[in-house]
């Protein structure tokens, strides 16, 4: 048996999806333009895991238009996807949220309109399931809203970080906050606390950063310059004795770009266990830090139907706040 064929079966034996032997080729249409490709395929590939899909992209058995291409990729109207043997029935029982996840999640939602809904997402929880995690905000929110057949992400949070997470309501809506994140007309403001004390004001770090994975499989980034090009600028809210409390303003949107950004100039995020100072860590989590010290406080989408800039914040956790006030 080839080793596609043991993958296929060993992926879609999670969700009881049986395999067929017949090659895909799916045409995007202009209404899927800009979604990621997993996203693109999670969709077309009704009750096959996310973590077949990351598996056959990364593998190189998916193609668009016959070269490889990345998870992250934004499909285009007119590419050809190549999909590998598989069945796209639905499965017998997706994976829901509990009932006490829907109502925290229903409370976390700061904003809506017809385009667009803005959750304050809660520390700890994924953003979509996949790797090891059955569900996230965006099933939890099709589960809430089952008339809403459109919702989709429209950026992504890592799972220890809180704040602001856009949702797309309408396809049309998720192409413009797509091409809007691409020509900077959205503006991402995050709030985190550093190990050490700034002398100066303000920074601004431009380092190309390059996605690694280690023997074992984690997924690291790290500052190279054959990276992708990355800037945050840095100003400083307040200083502590042995850290400081900065805004972050994500000039570029790069996987873990402010963790890998904060730990370059010296000054890690407070509770990062993948890029901070475990010993500052340590100490801290005495004084009662159970997590990253990392909340994507504040958005401002400049729509382009001329309006007003749509301004989005999203508070500290008490648990965050807390935390300040003892440091105070």
């Amino acid at each position: 048996m080839s080793k596609l064929i043991k993958d296929l079966r060993a992926g879609l034996r999670e969700s009881a999806v049986p395999v067929v032997a017949q090659v895909q080729q799916l045409r995007v249409e202009e209404a899927d333009e800009g979604q990621r490709l997993d996203n693109y395929l999670a969709r077309r590939l009704k009750g096959v895991p996310r973590t077949f899909i990351y598996r056959t992209v990364r593998s190189g058995e998916v193609r668009v238009n016959s070269g490889r291409v990345k998870p992250d990729y934004r499909v285009r109207a007119g590419d050809l996807v190549r999909v590998p043997p598989v069945r796209t029935g639905a499965p017998s029982e997706p994976p829901a949220p509990g009932q006490s996840a829907l109502r925290q999640i229903t409370d976390s939602i700061v904003c809506e309109d017809t385009r667009l809904i803005v959750v304050d997402k809660p520390a700890g929880m994924a953003v979509h399931g996949g790797s090891g995690v059955s569900w996230g905000i965006i099933e939890a929110l099709r589960a809430l809203r089952p008339g809403e057949k459109e919702l989709e992400l429209v950026h992504r949070l890592d799972r220890d970080t809180s704040g602001c997470l856009m949702v797309a309501r309408r396809r049309s809506a998720l192409r413009t906050l797509h091409a809007l994140q691409r020509e900077g007309g959205i503006e991402k403001r995050y709030q985190a606390l550093l190990a050490g004390r700034w002398t100066t004001d303000s920074a601004e770090v431009d380092a190309p950063l390059r996605k690694n994975t280690l023997q074992g499989g984690e997924r690291v980034v790290r500052v190279d310059a054959e990276g992708k090009a990355a800037v945050t600028r840095f100003r400083v809210l307040r200083r502590y004795a042995d850290s400081t409390l900065v805004e972050a303003l994500l000039v570029t949107g790069r996987t873990h770009q402010i963790r890998v950004h904060a730990a370059h100039l010296g000054t890690p995020i407070l509770g990062d266990a993948k890029y901070g100072d475990a010993e500052a860590n340590a100490r801290y989590r005495a004084l009662g830090l159970r997590r990253m010290f990392l909340h994507a406080a504040e958005l401002r989408i400049r729509w382009p139907d001329g309006e007003a800039a749509q301004r989005v914040q999203a508070p500290l956790d008490e648990d965050l706040k807390a935390l300040l006030e003892r440091l105070g």
